[in-house]
């Protein structure tokens, strides 16, 4: 009787030890997927809202199809994009300003942000708001073309967007966004994509 019991617990010990030893491997996939799937820190939540990426034409490092020489100003870089008239009323004049505050506050990684205006009529801005903002791409007719990409709760004038450097539009800002939750995406953004 005693060498039955016996042999009937060894099985037994070698079943929770394989048991156990699936735990330990499984364990840390399954920790990965809720952590990823179920429970997500509010810090890695972002204030603007991620979209699916889409193509903006002429934008990207090798797309050359676009003839105007703005475009090449924006190309490998990571681009504000705004939409406004020509004659820039006073919600025009504060997104420019606030473009160009949080290129600023980037430092040493201001260079790898464009700011960039795609006038959305016939109206050229004066050369007063063109020297105030210098360094700000501004899209005529050739930006009309990206305008049907831009995807808007209401007007495209009332957001800010955002473009990788590879072209593709891939955040969106809410109207009246708050520039330190925007300049936080921004710097997330920047250190991530760094090379080297």
């Amino acid at each position: 009787m005693a060498t039955s019991s016996a042999a009937d617990s060894v099985p037994r010990r070698r079943r929770r030890e394989l048991l156990l030893l699936a735990l330990v491997c499984f364990a840390p996939i399954a920790a990965s997927y809720l952590a990823y799937y179920v429970w997500r820190p509010a810090s890695f939540r972002n204030y603007g809202e991620l979209i699916t990426p889409i193509a903006m034409p002429g934008l990207g490092p090798g797309d050359s199809t676009t003839p105007d020489p703005a475009f090449a100003q924006i190309r490998g870089h990571w681009s504000f994009v705004m939409v406004a008239s020509g004659a820039c009323d006073q919600p025009c004049r504060d997104k420019l300003w606030q473009m160009r505050q949080l290129r600023l506050t980037q430092g040493k990684d201001s260079d790898r942000v464009v700011r960039t205006w795609i006038v959305d009529d016939s109206v050229t801005p004066g050369a007063a708001l063109l020297r105030e903002y210098q360094g700000t791409v501004v899209l005529m007719g050739g930006g009309q073309a990206l305008l049907p990409r831009l995807p808007a709760a209401g007007s495209a004038r009332d957001h800010l967007y955002l473009v990788d450097p590879l072209g593709n539009l891939m955040m969106r800002f809410p109207k009246d966004a708050d520039p330190n939750l925007i300049k936080k995406d921004l710097t997330k953004l920047l250190s991530v994509s760094r090379i080297g």
